[in-house]
């Protein structure tokens, strides 16, 4: 009796282990496996991706520079019924010149500031290969200079160390004239900033299509009656770092023909430092909605509102050209995340399509293959990567502009200033993949040593 309920015993665990065999195993075979979130990069993060070579991040804040909007990245829409076929376009062509080497450093401390962080080492310039999302080779056009400046920059840049990688005839603005369909099969290939990925072809040709003045392509559209008698044009491009806090550098600005700023720019409380004029203001729709919310305790209400005052889009979504079409039409937003706001908030009562401008993919593209041809290309994070708001401004300047002054811009001491010249209190500068702020504070040294720019310095 007592072995045949021992065997019963034994006949049940045999059973329930069996079962626990088979369970696991139908789990095993019905587990799916999911890739972590940095094998994805784009599928789980909407905010900015930490440099490879950097510490653990702190919690990220809405500090955050040029960060990407909380939505899912555009794709890169088919294109429009009916196109042709792509055709190969006669555009400029990659130069046989190896570019210089640069080696990498940060860039202006603009209003689009990281969380805090310390800065990665810098890393290798990238050799310029061809992989297909490269595209070195750009729209290319006539433009009649603006000024008879006999010694303007763009004449001496080509004369420079920085001549081999000059492209004189790509467009800096896009207007009415690009939106073709030829064109938009070419770019509809680039994501972000660099291209039409991502932007339907109804919604490119239908805000293009109000950018239909010589005031929209031309950076200088007042020239002839701002310059009073001048040959040549005198520019100002005022980054937002800490270097100008009690520089009384204010003035000087003003003195220019035109002055340049981006993102958060707050003049009220320190013209003395930073002047009080703007002529062109910088940004995308990104980097708008975050300065409104990040830096309104410092005092920042919106763009600065003049009558001389140009906005100049970085187109990086969608979003960008809705806004830019809301604007000159003076309408609310159609569509996205900035749906029914009325764009006569941003941009005062006196907005009008001639006073709004829209960088060209090509030459964003053409900057980050040729000025900025960082490490991080080379890397998952390349699609991400472009230069900073303050690099293009900057960049736009020196390609427009017949002579160059740049202050608020990151310089090798920039341990000893805050971010911004109007924080409170101290913040080091944040460090993130999608810029490579070290490039660029290297690439503003050299300009400045070859006597391209003229870059302020505490020394």
């Amino acid at each position: 009796m007592m072995t045949a309920m021992a065997l019963s015993r034994r006949l049940q665990v045999g059973a329930l282990a069996v079962a626990l065999v088979l369970g696991a195993y139908v789990l095993c075979l019905s587990a799916e496996w999911r890739p972590s979130c940095f094998d994805q990069p784009l599928g789980c993060f909407h905010g900015l991706v930490p440099s490879i070579s950097s510490p653990p991040p702190r919690k990220v804040t809405s500090r955050q520079r040029d960060q990407p909007p909380p939505t899912s990245p555009p794709t890169s829409p088919p294109p429009p019924e009916r196109l042709p076929q792509p055709q190969f376009l006669k555009t400029q062509a990659t130069s046989t010149v190896k570019p210089p080497h640069l080696p990498l450093n940060g860039s202006s401390s603009d209003a689009d500031a990281a969380a805090a962080g310390e800065a990665p080492p810098p890393t290798t310039a990238a050799t310029p290969t061809e992989p297909p999302f490269i595209g070195d080779a750009y729209m290319s056009e006539d433009v009649a200079p603006q000024t008879t400046c006999p010694a303007g920059v763009r004449g001496r840049l080509r004369a420079s160390e920085f001549g081999g990688r000059v492209l004189e005839r790509v467009p800096v603005l896009q207007a009415a004239k690009h939106a073709t369909p030829e064109q938009y099969q070419r770019l509809s290939r680039y994501p972000g900033t660099h291209g039409w990925g991502g932007v339907d072809y109804k919604t490119l040709l239908d805000t293009l299509s109000v950018l239909n003045s010589s005031a929209n392509w031309q950076m200088l559209d007042d020239w002839t009656r701002r310059g009073n008698g001048s040959e040549c044009s005198r520019c100002a491009v005022v980054g937002n770092g800490g270097i100008l806090k009690d520089s009384g550098k204010g003035p000087e600005i003003d003195g220019h023909h035109y002055v340049f700023r981006t993102n958060g720019a707050i003049l009220k409380g320190f013209e003395q430092d930073v002047g009080a004029r703007t002529t062109h203001y910088t940004f995308s729709t990104n980097t708008l909605m975050n300065s409104l919310r990040s830096y309104a305790g410092a005092g920042y209400r919106g763009p600065p509102v003049s009558e001389e005052t140009r906005y100049v889009f970085l187109p990086d979504h969608d979003r960008d050209y809705l806004l830019m079409k809301a604007a000159a039409t003076r309408t609310a937003v159609e569509r996205g995340p900035e749906r029914y706001k009325d764009p006569l908030k941003y941009f005062g009562e006196d907005v009008s399509a001639e006073k709004l401008k829209m960088y060209h993919p090509d030459f964003i593209r053409y900057l980050r293959n040729r000025f900025l041809r960082s490490h991080a290309l080379n890397t998952k994070y390349k699609d991400i990567y472009r230069p900073s708001t303050g690099a293009v401004m900057l960049l736009a300047a020196l390609h427009t502009c017949d002579q160059v002054s740049a202050y608020g811009f990151m310089t090798p001491d920039y341990k000893n200033y805050s971010d911004h010249y109007y924080d409170s209190s101290y913040r080091p500068v944040g460090f993130f993949i999608n810029h490579d702020l070290r490039m660029e504070m290297n690439l503003w040294q050299q300009l400045n040593q070859a006597g391209l720019i003229r870059l302020y310095t505490r020394h």
